[in-house]
């Protein structure tokens, strides 16, 4: 019989109880001019002076036009934040509604540069970021999701970009009515040097069912602030009193945007039955979305009013995640989501949907657990055993922490970003 000894990761390697570093008080929020997020260059510290006998500072341009803060706004907001800025200049351009939300997260040394998109494609737009490259003379463009990439990418090529990066985070469908996507895609990569894939699966699909080039896709895991996201952190005092929360009850929590993807309403159809095994317990909803009120109604159609709390989005999802016992991820499509990869390392275990990218962190059994995706009475099931055996979560939380602390830390995400876009340059002949 198994003890909790012969926990083990995926990779083979025992789990090694160690001690986790406490959680660094908040930094007071910088102040910041509203005016100034459509400005170059704004509250910028002057870049690191070239030293002699070093290489040349390597400048690159991020771009996102997605409305939405999500999980490819944070994987930018690590590179920028951890670029080492003797060897990297970094700078963003977003859409306002996500400058907007990110602004007091970008360093100081950051232009930003909001860019309004109000089609995926239009002439003023492109003409704009034409500019912006051509003043900026970037040695590389780094964009990501589709639009984003097939926006951008033909424009760095005109503007003369030495590299041109992709991430393209999520499996792109085109059952779902878009067939002329894959034709446009294929066009607009023609323009894109590098692909990076943020999981196995990822690049299996680029691959195999895009059919890029195999050398011209590398994975690079998302990663988070292991500082920041940790089993010590504790909930700020009063917060399950203030959603209505007994202190016994057991709390479920769910992260993500409240849109079709993220598979809320099947956790909702799980939720009665796992409520029949445990009267007492609370789920809390994080994140915003457009389907919002069409969720809490479905709720209270269902008579779970008095279970489930929708908070919107947060800015410290930490204290969410330390108020949880169990953590949710039920979507039907991921890359490789920062949802789970944050809840392992604060040592929550969860179960999630068995989708692309997904299994290689919340692995079955190893690290935590996984349904199908859609499948409601799965997923009751699941939740219903970890509820119900302390033993087995304390088990998962122990072993997902330590597979995070391997594979899925933001240092090594930044290490190995800042190598490829150095060897790309280098194969390209392109180094300044």
């Amino acid at each position: 019989m198994a003890t909790k000894g012969d926990a083990r990761l995926p990779s083979g390697r025992p789990v090694v109880r160690r001690d986790f570093p406490q959680q660094p008080g908040a930094a007071a929020a910088d102040a910041y001019d509203r005016r100034r997020v459509r400005v170059h260059g704004a509250r910028r510290r002057p870049a690191p002076r070239h030293r002699r006998g070093a290489p040349p500072v390597i400048s690159v341009l991020y771009f996102s036009n997605t409305l939405a803060r999500g999980g490819a706004e944070e994987h930018i907001l690590t590179l920028l934040r951890g670029l080492d800025r003797h060897r990297f200049r970094p700078a963003l351009v977003c859409t306002p509604e996500v400058a907007e939300k990110i602004r007091r997260d970008v360093p100081r040394d950051v232009p930003l540069t909001a860019l309004r998109l109000r089609k995926p494609y239009e002439i003023g737009a492109a003409s704009a970021l034409l500019s912006i490259m051509r003043a900026r003379r970037p040695d590389i463009v780094h964009s990501h999701l589709f639009y984003s990439s097939l926006f951008a990418s033909p424009i760095a090529a005109l503007a003369r970009v030495p590299l041109v990066v992709e991430t393209p985070h999520l499996r792109e469908s085109w059952r779902r009515g878009l067939k002329a996507r894959y034709v446009v895609d294929r066009i607009a990569g023609r323009f894109v040097d590098q692909y990076i894939a943020v999981s196995d699966a990822n690049r299996r699909y680029l691959v195999e069912e895009k059919g890029l080039a195999r050398h011209k896709v590398v994975v690079i895991h998302n990663g988070c602030d292991l500082r920041r996201f940790n089993p010590h952190h504790r909930a700020p005092a009063g917060m399950r009193e203030s959603l209505g929360f007994g202190a016994s009850d057991p709390v479920l929590v769910v992260v993500g945007r409240l849109e079709p993807q993220k598979g809320h309403r099947v956790l909702f159809d799980a939720l009665p039955a796992v409520r029949a095994q445990f009267p007492r317990v609370r789920l809390v909803c994080v994140g915003e979305g457009a389907r919002r009120q069409e969720l809490e109604q479905q709720v209270a159609a269902s008579g779970l009013g008095d279970t489930v709390r929708f908070v919107g989005q947060q800015a410290n999802v930490a204290d969410w995640l330390a108020l949880a016992d169990v953590t949710v991820l039920p979507s039907f499509f991921e890359g490789l989501p920062l949802a789970a990869i944050e809840s392992l390392a604060a040592g929550r275990p969860m179960v999630a949907s068995a989708v692309d990218g997904t299994p290689e962190v919340v692995v079955d059994g190893a690290t935590g657990l996984t349904v199908p995706p859609g499948d409601a009475a799965g997923l009751a099931r699941a939740l219903g055993r970890l509820l119900g055996d302390r033993w087995l979560r304390e088990k998962l939380a122990l072993a997902g922490r330590a597979w995070v602390l391997e594979r899925f830390n933001e240092n090594r995400q930044i290490q190995r970003t800042e190598a490829l876009y150095h060897l790309a340059l280098s194969r390209l002949g392109r180094l300044p």
